[in-house]
């Protein structure tokens, strides 16, 4: 394992100005809301697990994850701050075979 001494950069510090939601990632937002269970046991700190279905090989791994992290803090109170583990996982897939799982622990 190597070792980097930096103080790690958030997504926050990445952007100057403010960011809004485009129309794409508001009906995503509200599909994937509408998909996941009403309720699930689980208590910080979090281990979540995620495996994005991808059918585009070239698809990057982390791009999806805030985007769903932030979607499952708004369904389930789920606070980044408390996630200490996070797995992700790339599986490619046929064209309209596409998914997101997840396991919260």
């Amino acid at each position: 394992m190597y070792t980097v001494q930096i103080k790690p950069l958030s997504v926050n510090e990445c952007w100057k100005g403010r960011r809004f939601k485009t129309d794409a990632y508001k009906i995503y937002e509200n599909a994937v809301l509408f998909m996941l269970p009403k309720k699930i046991e689980a208590f910080p700190p979090y281990s979540i697990k995620i495996e994005f279905g991808f059918s585009n090989s070239g698809a990057d791994i982390d791009n999806p994850v805030k985007p769903f992290l932030d979607i499952l803090q708004k369904r389930y109170g789920i606070n980044d701050k408390d996630v200490y583990r996070l797995e992700i996982l790339k599986t490619v897939v046929k064209k309209g075979s596409e998914f997101i799982k997840f396991k919260i622990e």
